[in-house]
């Protein structure tokens, strides 16, 4: 995988912080106009069962530098699960969409075509 320098997390427990950067160190390397979700990178991870932390280490993520375009992360279904964590409830979608991302009633449109796997793509 391919290594970003340490994110300061300091609203991160130190016992998860390594977990929650490796995984905003995948999701900084999902590409513009597409997008994957919790279990996909938790598998990647190694982690197969920790949906949930990836879903909490997203809610940390906002305000980092570098940025963690945690919008990409969605649910397994392509519903935009996430969106009460930003700071407004549209601005998940505002994001995607800038991205090039549609979105219909808090799902992404196309999901299956605009899914990225990190298992098959890093």
């Amino acid at each position: 995988m391919k290594k970003n320098p340490p994110t300061k997390a300091a609203s991160v427990p130190s016992s998860q912080r390594n977990f929650f950067e490796d995984v905003f160190d995948v999701v900084r390397q999902i590409p513009k106009g597409r997008v994957t979700n919790y279990g996909a990178i938790a598998k990647y991870l190694g982690s197969g069962l920790s949906s949930r932390m990836v879903g909490w280490a997203m809610n940390a993520s906002h305000g980092l530098h570098p940025p963690i375009p945690a919008q990409r992360v969605v649910n397994r279904n392509g519903m935009l699960t996430g969106k009460n964590h930003f700071q407004t409830p549209t601005l998940m979608q505002e994001l995607l969409e800038k991205d090039g991302v549609a979105v219909i009633n808090d799902k992404v449109v196309e999901f299956t075509q605009r899914y990225w796997d990190p298992e098959k793509e890093l």
